[in-house]
């Protein structure tokens, strides 16, 4: 996860990560859908959604999107209805890859997705095929201001947190936690005056796998292209790039 978390990192730097406001939107909605369906429409008696409104909040994404999307798990819009499917393959250089998705027609999805994996020297597996290399946990990002590596795994080293993960001076770190600690990580890193960027569950690989000089822009373009498709909400693999390979490629 860190090796491709820096890799946005670097783009972001360097602008060459703009994407669309309206696709991340779309995005945003839809895991405000899914987390509503699942749960209470409210936020505060649904931490799943809460995370998904916050974020949305966090990316400027206007409320009245966000009472929409909450109203659309309900079904008082009518339209088709959202489900989330996740699915399991391998990339090129063998690396693994975890994609979930959210769709209105799992069909198409599952087709292009098909697509993407085998246009990429790779293939969608079964459900479980690599699943066993990776373990759900809580992803939080945190902005450590002026706090050096020290001072930050000292602030952020809560109840409920796995690791720390400094990415240098300036760039957003990771808190690794367990998964059903995450909120109360959130709210204990805020209340030590940390500023979270987001907070949200996702999925960490166990064992990596460091593609070499010629795999890792292969690598790093199919992720690419997973996380851009529209149905995609997130994208987990176990690869692991060094900074350096990192900054060459951007």
């Amino acid at each position: 996860m860190s090796g491709h978390s820096k890799w946005h990192n670097i783009k972001l730097r360097k602008g060459k990560a703009d994407a669309q406001r309206g696709a991340l939107f779309t995005k945003l909605s839809k895991e405000i859908i899914l987390a509503a369906k699942n749960g209470s429409p409210d936020p505060e008696a649904n931490y799943r959604l809460k995370m998904a409104v916050d974020k949305a909040r966090a990316n400027n994404m206007p409320q009245d999107n966000i009472k929409r999307a909450i109203a659309r798990a309900s079904g008082a819009e009518g339209q088709k209805e959202i489900e989330e499917i996740r699915y399991e393959g391998y990339g090129p250089a063998g690396v693994a890859v975890i994609v979930d998705a959210a769709t209105d027609n799992r069909n198409r999805t599952a087709s292009e997705l098909r697509f993407l994996f085998s246009r990429n020297e790779g293939n969608l597996g079964e459900t479980g095929s690599v699943g066993w290399m990776f373990a759900a946990r809580g992803l939080i990002d945190v902005d450590p201001g002026r706090l050096d590596e020290d001072a930050l795994t000292e602030r952020a080293l809560v109840d409920g947190v796995i690791d720390v993960r400094w990415n240098g001076p300036g760039e957003p770190s990771e808190v690794i936690t367990e998964p059903q600690a995450v909120m109360a990580v959130k709210d204990a890193l805020e209340a030590a005056g940390l500023h979270v960027r987001t907070a949200q569950l996702g999925m960490e690989a166990t064992q990596t796998t460091k593609p070499g000089v010629g795999d890792a822009e292969k690598v790093l373009a199919f992720l690419d292209a997973l996380e851009e498709h529209e149905d995609v909400q997130n994208v987990y693999s176990n690869a692991e790039f060094d900074e350096a390979q990192l900054e060459a490629l951007a």
